[in-house]
């Protein structure tokens, strides 16, 4: 069906829920009191894309010719140097008092001390555009969504602007929006060229989706590794809004998707939150059926992975919902459909103006309503919390790196937390055993978290050990516990503890020796001593690590511990105390000095069992094929966690690598990896390994190698399959076609944390003396190496969290996840999960580490 374009104002406010879409034009009212976009820009929106400062520069244009009723909040610059900002719009009323507002809201709801004003509180709706950057309809929108609230003569506006506070984001990913436009803008001729095979309906690698470092910042709401994220959580947690809208685009073919969501449905969710989704539905459905625009609900989309712009404010007692607009970085200004219609970027335009309106009428309409139960969701949170757990418990074990990383993460979030304060014996459940335990011994230095408190429905979803699934056909990983993330020991307590603010003193160093020491030593337990290491080799300061453990001076070292001695450092002379000193301060690493390297048990420092190790020149293949975010996630290990050089390799340039200048190759996930490593490329690789160089294969990259000549890393055969075409009638193994998409999930794993049995006296599992939890989102089936290093496995139950399916399982029982081949002089290191997934599985850092430092030295 031909798309239907309107023109028309908006209808009086009682007819208001089923009007059509407003396209203002240069003779609307608003236009006497600030421009339109078209008379700033000098198109109309949609005829071409516009850049992000040109985005900006409009909403300052209106901000100075209304600035009773806008105002601009700048929030931060992208890793490229773009402004990041958000503009909020309101009755000259509220705006007055627009601070005041603000802070109420975070008062009534226990996040700012003070009793709140007794002035009415207006709903605050925040709708975010853009969040990946080559669905750039959505910035195209957010200039005309701001034109037309300002609109006096639009009563649905004018509705809006008297009930809510509404906060506009006009692009949460400028980066990766400007990767896009400047390209789409280089591509198009005179006019858009539909026809789908054009190059402008073919974006290039990594295209624009991704931030700088190729994340994808719309899974990052949680975990904020980015710096968009952060920057923009910061002012979200200032004005907490009851209701959040997250813009979007799909694929061409799509219509348009809105509320109600998909199950599953996070089992958190609360009543009032679930009716909204509906709600929302209705009045968006009024629009679009006037229109007579194809849309649909309550598929693909659901409500469960804590880290989307949905899920995220709706954990955090807003009523969160995602749009979908078909399109995305293909559709360009104009691309024909399979059922030869033409979609329009005007036209996308259209549906996502439509649905914010629609959206801020719904609330604007319930706004008393939308106040009460966020104000009662919180009431609920600081007094009766959901879930079985009242308190955690979380055990540094002397690894104050990994408890600084995830304090980090709750600060983040808004996630209070304290000391036990004092030693006491409570009943809990274990982490580590999943199981109930009679007797839990608290030591004062503990960190406590009291489900009593603001945010105990985000902290109860980041912390359960296993979430409860309603629906097993979801749209993204099912388990994400911060206690396996992080690897640290936690209890969950059915007991209330009310933690101490203030941490026990720690017991009084001994008086520093007079004597300079003998060497230092750094306990390799976590991402500080490996960003030390980094820093150390940068400097081409000489550091050894320990293979085995060791005791000295009364203290314990586990295997990989550093050790930089005097000895080889020389050339520092006195400087180097003040250099190693200050690596541990800029990286928070345990360090101490020591004055002998005679060890009571253990290798001395000067055994062959105390190995040197070397500045590896690193590369990360990328381009074609490869997933921009796994991609991105060694790059950002390197560049911003580690701050050590890694040359970024396009593929298409590995057949001329001169790979007598690389020590470390590695190759994230690939779909097509044939394409780069053909036989030429890959006999030589295989030689430069030979001659002592590292290969890392992550996930796809793992199977890639499986089976080819020269590589042990062999699939394991496929008994279950054998077995039934042994057993009863073929035809009792037919499939439905109505139940497709239920059976290909028998073979998936999305997501789910599996224990990982780890030979931690392997280089490649240094560190990991306690344990580790991996993410697996592939089962694939690898069999242990026969000549290689079997360091990480599943055995037949190692299942923790998360929804992995009956195929799936099976294939997970006793097969090799991280694996470590001697080939020549070299290694192969085979890594079939990703241990920097998303950049927020804290505990994997350390594995990568091991792989890149450590093995092979």
């Amino acid at each position: 069906m031909k798309h239907v374009l309107v023109l028309a104002m908006w209808m009086a406010a009682a007819l208001s829920a089923s009007a059509q879409t407003t396209t203002p034009t240069a003779s609307s009212p608003a236009s006497s009191r600030i421009d339109s976009p078209a008379q700033f820009l000098g198109y109309k929106v949609g005829d071409r894309f516009t850049p992000h400062h040109r985005v900006l520069a409009y909403a300052e244009q209106v901000a100075r010719q209304v600035p009773s009723r806008v105002r601009l909040i700048p929030y931060g610059t992208t890793y490229e140097g773009r402004q990041l900002m958000v503009v909020a719009i309101a009755s000259e009323a509220n705006l007055s008092r627009l601070d005041e507002i603000r802070t109420n809201n975070l008062k009534r709801i226990g996040m700012l001390e003070g009793s709140p004003s007794s002035a009415a509180q207006p709903a605050i709706a925040w709708l975010s555009y853009n969040v990946h950057g080559n669905e750039a309809v959505s910035s195209e929108a957010f200039m005309d969504v701001l034109y037309q609230l300002l609109d006096p003569a639009n009563p649905v506006s004018q509705k809006v602007m008297n009930a809510t506070v509404v906060i506009l984001d006009p692009g949460l990913n400028p980066d990766g929006h400007d990767r896009y436009v400047n390209w789409y803008n280089q591509m198009m001729g005179r006019s858009a060229d539909p026809t789908p095979a054009a190059r402008e309906h073919n974006e290039p690698w990594p295209g624009g989706r991704y931030t700088h470092y190729l994340f994808d910042p719309n899974r990052d709401w949680a975990w904020q590794t980015q710096e968009i994220t952060q920057q923009r959580m910061a002012l979200y947690q200032q004005w907490m809004p009851h209701l959040h809208g997250d813009f979007h685009e799909m694929g061409v073919e799509s219509p348009y998707y809105f509320a109600p969501s998909a199950k599953p449905y996070h089992e958190d969710i609360t009543k009032f939150q679930r009716d909204f989704q509906q709600t929302i539905g209705q009045y968006c459905s009024r629009y679009f059926d006037r229109n007579g625009w194809l849309y649909y609900t309550r598929e693909r989309f659901d409500l469960f992975y804590p880290s989307y712009g949905d899920t995220y404010p709706t954990y955090n007692g807003a009523i969160g919902m995602t749009y979908e607009q078909g399109g995305s970085g293909r559709a360009g200004l104009a691309i024909e459909k399979a059922d030869g219609d033409t979609l329009t970027l005007r036209q996308r335009i259209d549906h996502h103006v439509t649905a914010s309106i629609a959206t801020l009428e719904s609330v604007a309409d319930r706004a008393p309503d939308v106040v009460k139960e966020f104000g009662q969701f919180f009431d609920n949170a600081r007094n009766k919390p959901i879930g079985a757990y009242k308190s955690y418990v979380i055990k540094a074990n002397g690894d104050a790196g990994r408890l600084k990383a995830l304090q980090q993460l709750l600060d983040r979030n808004k996630i209070s937390y304290g000391y036990a304060g004092k030693a006491q014996t409570l009943p809990g459940f274990n982490y580590t055993s999943q199981k109930n335990e009679k007797s839990v011994s608290i030591a004062p230095e503990d960190v406590v978290i009291s489900a009593y408190q603001p945010k105990s429905t985000l902290l109860k979803i980041l912390f359960e050990p296993n979430s409860a699934l309603e629906d097993s056909a979801t749209y993204d990983i099912t388990a994400w516990s911060m206690p396996y993330a992080f690897g640290l020991q936690t209890y969950g307590l059915t007991t209330r503890l009310t933690p101490s603010a203030t941490a026990p003193a720690a017991a009084a160093a001994p008086a520093p020796s007079t004597m300079k020491p003998y060497a230092y030593v750094v306990r390799w337990q976590s991402m500080p001593a490996v960003q030390m290491l980094a820093g150390l080799l940068k400097q081409k300061i000489r550091v050894r690590a320990a293979e085995k453990p060791f005791e000295l001076e009364g203290k314990t070292y586990p295997s990989g511990t550093l050790i930089v001695a005097r000895a080889g450092n020389e050339r520092f002379g006195d400087r180097l105390d003040a250099l190693v000193r200050a690596e541990a301060t800029r990286t928070g690493a345990d360090l101490t000095p020591v004055q002998t390297g005679f060890v009571t048990k253990g290798s001395d420092f000067g055994s062959d069992f105390v190995t040197a190790l070397k500045a590896p020149r690193v590369a990360v293949v990328v381009g074609d094929g490869t997933l921009p975010p796994a991609a991105g996630e060694v790059w950002h290990y390197f560049d911003q966690e580690l701050n050590y050089p890694i040359s970024v390799i396009d593929g298409n340039a590995l057949g001329s690598v001169d790979w007598n200048k690389l020590d470390v190759l590695i190759l994230p996930t690939n779909y097509n990896y044939g394409r780069f490593l053909n036989d030429r490329v890959l006999a030589a690789v295989k030689g430069w390994i030979q001659s002592g160089g590292k290969l890392i294969a992550l996930e796809r990259a793992t199977a890639f190698l499986a089976g080819k000549d020269g590589f042990d890393l062999k699939e394991k055969e496929d008994k279950s399959a054998k077995d039934k075409e042994k057993k009863g009638n073929a035809a009792d193994s037919l499939k439905l076609y109505g139940d497709r998409e239920r059976t290909a999930i028998s073979d998936e794993t999305p997501g789910s944390i599996y224990r990982v049995n780890i030979d931690s006296s392997h280089p490649l599992g240094f560190g990991l003396t306690n344990g580790y939890y991996t993410l697996v989102q592939n089962a694939y089936n690898f069999d242990f190496l026969k000549d290689g290093w079997n360091v990480g496995y599943l055995k037949s139950d190692n299942y923790v969290a998360g929804f992995s399916g009956k195929n799936a399982k099976e294939k997970l029982k006793n097969t090799l996840l991280m694996g470590v081949q001697n080939y020549g002089r070299g290694s192969v290191v085979y890594l079939a999960d990703d241990p920097l997934f998303r950049g927020f599985w804290y505990n994997g850092k350390l594995l990568f580490g091991n792989a890149v430092f450590m093995v092979g030295n």
